[in-house]
């Protein structure tokens, strides 16, 4: 995953990332942090949109994703400060600063390549099921599940923010290529409904699959119950795309 995010960027020194939270992305970005200070990786034009943030946590609360995004990636490498964006969980008026979060990737040109994991409920983001596989960013109300999930950075789920700023599926899949990661035995039965299931609300990353360049990373774990696994695994073996890509992603 780190490797084609590297690509993307030195391709394209001006890309326009999106970035997710939580412990799926942290190796990801250490990895990232590593190119730049051994490989000189050049994160200087670089522009970042960040899926979401809580409601009601200062920025400079190193609880809030803000915070996390400083201490996991962006203090690492060379970005630019006024190049990362997330929404501002803080706002006196939400709406509008949803609209302004809209506003600002459509004026960076859109998403080149947007990050993704996937909850243990199939959500995108913040997009608990049932949201609206059009939406747009907006605030969102956060399910037990999803508060449990995060109860550990908080010292308990009850002290979880209960709403969020987040991108809609809508605008998720407007960016150019979607790459979702996922590890570990706990997320196979919800990857494979995403993957193989329906298109449905209830599972929003489903809605990945009608992505025109969507790319699912996962270990064996993660892996287990996908029905067509075998064809996957020929494709990546057999398809030149991946080819530069596979002594890598093969590890």
């Amino acid at each position: 995953m780190a490797e084609l995010i590297a690509a993307t960027v030195r391709s394209k020194p001006r890309a326009v990332l999106g970035l997710a939270t939580g412990r799926t992305p942290e190796t990801v970005y250490k990895i990232l942090g590593e190119k730049h200070r051994i490989e000189g990786l050049d994160f200087s034009r670089t522009v970042t949109f960040n899926l979401d943030e809580y409601i009601g946590i200062p920025a400079e609360d190193p609880r809030s994703y803000r915070g996390t995004m400083e201490e996991s990636l962006f203090r690492h490498v060379n970005i630019k400060p006024g190049n990362t964006h997330l929404p501002d969980g803080m706002a006196v008026d939400l709406d509008a600063e949803c609209r302004r979060y809209e506003e600002k990737i459509a004026a960076a040109g859109g998403i080149d390549l947007q990050l993704l994991g996937i909850g243990l409920n199939g959500h995108l983001a913040f997009n608990e099921p049932l949201s609206s596989l059009t939406s747009r960013t907006r605030t969102k109300s956060l399910t037990p599940e999803t508060r449990a999930q995060n109860a550990t950075f908080f010292g308990g789920a009850e002290n979880v923010p209960s709403r969020a700023i987040t991108m809609g599926v809508g605008t998720i899949l407007e960016s150019r290529w979607c790459i979702m990661l996922a590890t570990g035995e706990s997320k196979a039965g919800i990857l494979r409904e995403a993957i193989e299931g329906p298109v449905r609300s209830v599972v929003t990353a489903s809605a990945l699959q009608m992505h025109q360049r969507c790319t699912v990373v996962v270990d064996e774990l993660a892996a287990a119950r996908l029905e067509h696994k075998e064809y996957y695994r020929w494709v990546f073996q057999n398809e030149p795309e991946w080819l530069p890509f596979r002594p890598i992603l093969s590890r």
